[in-house]
């Protein structure tokens, strides 16, 4: 009988994370949407940099600070929550690291295409920076905010590196498509590996489709 776990498992770790980076993704965006000069230089660096490190350098860094003598792993050990390595947790943990970029990049983008009209009308109007945030921002932007989603969910769904690193490669735990694709090929039964393939690029398509739709709304 074929195993459907990877395709639970990433289901799960790409829909968790992308709903994790498109709040942080958002909030973080509007923080910097203000920013300027050397500071907006090094911050925009450093919320960017996971988006071209490779993956196994991303699943290095993710392993010493969530390892038990890593700084989170020791802060989570205080909260009872031990055993986070190696665990679905982790693969969740991986995919919103690589996918953050993407979702706050998409962001920061649409919010910087809001006319500033609309900004100071709001504030004319006595309306505080949260409220021009959720009432006008947002609603401006939606159609970035959720191209941004669409390509977050879809580069969770892909993550390989990283989440080999720290979550490992468990069947029925934390073994997701790309994992399943790979270590279906390595072990010659090209039969699943092409099950997998098909299912995933299916998918992504789909993510894709959705990413095109919004981005020529947001640009219309």
């Amino acid at each position: 009988m074929f195993d459907l776990s990877p395709l639970y498992i990433s289901l799960r770790a790409a829909t968790l994370s992308s709903a994790i980076v498109f709040v942080l993704g958002t909030v973080v965006a509007r923080l910097c949407y203000t920013m300027q000069g050397r500071k907006a230089t090094i911050v925009d660096t450093i919320l960017t940099l996971p988006l071209v490190l490779p993956p196994t350098v991303l699943g290095f860094f993710l392993l010493v600070l969530f390892g038990k003598n890593g700084p989170f792993g020791i802060l989570l050990a205080k909260i009872g929550q031990r055993g986070i390595l190696f665990s679905w947790k982790a693969s969740i943990i991986a995919a919103t690291v690589v996918s953050f970029p993407l979702m706050y990049r998409s962001a920061l983008g649409a919010f910087r295409q809001i006319d500033q009209e609309l900004l100071w009308a709001g504030r004319t109007l006595g309306m505080s920076e949260w409220k021009l945030f959720v009432h006008v921002m947002v609603p401006e932007a939606w159609p970035g905010l959720i191209a941004g989603l669409a390509l977050s969910f879809s580069r969770s769904l892909g993550e390989f590196g990283a989440t080999l690193m720290i979550a490992g490669n468990i069947p029925g735990k934390t073994q997701t498509i790309p994992m399943a694709i790979y270590f279906a090929t390595a072990g010659g039964d090209m039969q699943t590996a092409w099950i997998w393939v098909g299912i995933i690029v299916a998918i992504s398509c789909v993510s894709l489709a959705l990413t095109t739709h919004f981005d020529s709304r947001r640009k219309g």
